[in-house]
């Protein structure tokens, strides 16, 4: 069974809900875990959810510059 290709849409949307998740996982682990020595993966989670964010805004970019 083959699957269809991902068009530019839907690497937007999964690339928005990736983001949105590993940014609530930043936010949340510390508080849930209570431990103070998960701060460097809490920063490693909040850089990758930012490159995600950034990478959606390009997505978007190129989604209007292929409209204009």
């Amino acid at each position: 069974m083959l699957l269809p290709p991902l068009t530019l849409q839907d690497l937007s949307i999964l690339l928005a809900v990736s983001a949105i998740l590993l940014l609530v996982t930043a936010e949340l682990v510390p508080y849930v875990s209570g431990e103070k020595t998960l701060i460097s993966e809490v920063k490693k989670l909040r850089n990758l959810a930012i490159v995600t964010g950034v990478l959606f805004l390009v997505t978007i970019a190129i989604t209007i510059f292929n409209i204009i």
